[in-house]
């Protein structure tokens, strides 16, 4: 099956990712700096026993190229998934200097380290923050990409120079633009670890341990099926079956593309608390306020292309992504409490 580098593997998504190419029969090799994942996250995977293995994790930093090469020089990879980057959209706006530093900066040192050692394929970590304001929904891949942040003008900038190496070097790449990603790994092995949290799904499901907050509800006047917002929430497990599938694609010799990744349906924010508060079985306090500016009514992928070209869509649903993560939730409290 051969060997995957995965950058960022001991984050969230990376992890998880990284168990399911270890199920694929794939051996893996991590690669972070830890700035957002955890040893301890790495740890875990490197004692499960799937049919692929972990074959090394290595700590280290992309924004120092001799890192990453060492890590070229000691492993035959066959592939990159590339996770590694900060994702806080209002960090960017306070210190864009830092994302662009890293996540774009990052990202040449590493395709530049892939050109000296032959690997020639890499699957990147998108987003639907390239789209920017949405013109219409649902949104496909021919979207303007006119992103209103830092961040999500760093991945952008991401997608042109891979684009740019394909052209020049012939680096293909499979670029992956996720809308809201949910949920944890299955078997409560690994999931979300972020602090401070901005998501939605496990900030609620948090505040259930903790005696309860009054959570704001934004605007319940939108032009959608019940007022609130929609948004677009894939699951975590579903998001790493398409990297697999992406990288089976590059192997097959196909080109350089961009996909979405998304259920084309949405979840309403009403339909969020009402499922957390089914799985969790507790009433979560709201306080309904007006809407916050610049929050459109309705983010959704339509994810047709993925589907046409990788065979990817999504099998699992809200309340599967809902419950992983509150069962991870759980198992993070009971091991801090020694319980």
């Amino acid at each position: 099956m051969g060997t995957i580098l995965v950058t960022g593997g001991a984050g969230y998504i990376g992890s998880i990712c990284t168990v399911k190419l270890l199920e694929a029969g794939y051996d893996v090799v991590i690669f972070d700096n830890e700035s957002t994942g955890f040893r301890k996250t790495a740890d875990t995977l490197m004692s499960l026993g799937e049919n692929g293995k972990v074959l090394g994790y290595e700590k280290g930093d992309l924004l120092d190229i001799g890192d990453i090469n060492s890590v070229f020089d000691k492993y035959q990879i066959d592939g990159v998934i590339h996770f590694a980057a900060f994702s806080q959209v209002a960090e960017s706006m306070k210190d864009p200097a830092k994302y662009y530093r890293n996540n774009v900066c990052g990202t040449m040192d590493l395709l530049d380290s892939m050109l000296a050692h032959g690997v020639m394929n890499i699957v990147f970590s998108s987003t639907a923050a390239t789209y920017g304001e949405p013109v219409y929904t649902p949104i496909d891949e021919s979207h303007p990409q006119v992103p209103i942040n830092p961040y999500g003008v760093t991945k952008l900038a991401i997608e042109k120079m891979m684009d740019d190496y394909d052209k020049a070097y012939g680096l293909r790449s499979v670029r992956l633009r996720y809308f809201n990603v949910a949920g944890a790994d299955s078997k409560c092995r690994v999931g979300e670890c972020h602090d401070p949290e901005t998501h939605l799904i496990p900030n609620i499901l948090r505040s259930t341990f903790t005696g309860g907050r009054t959570f704001k509800m934004f605007g319940t006047d939108y032009q959608t099926d019940d007022g609130t917002c929609v948004r677009d929430y894939v699951n975590v497990e579903d998001l790493a079956d398409a990297h697999i599938l992406a990288l089976e694609y590059l192997s097959k010799g196909g080109k350089t593309d961009f996909f979405n990744l998304g259920t084309k349906v949405g979840s309403s924010v009403k339909e969020i608390f009402a499922e957390c508060e089914k799985v969790t079985g507790q009433k979560i306090p709201l306080d309904i306020v007006g809407r916050r500016p610049g929050d459109p009514a309705m983010l959704v992928a339509d994810n047709t292309k993925a589907s046409k070209v990788l065979g990817w869509s999504p099998k699992r649903t809200l309340a599967d992504s809902i419950s992983t993560a509150y069962a991870w939730e759980k198992k993070k409290r009971s091991q801090r409490t020694g319980l």
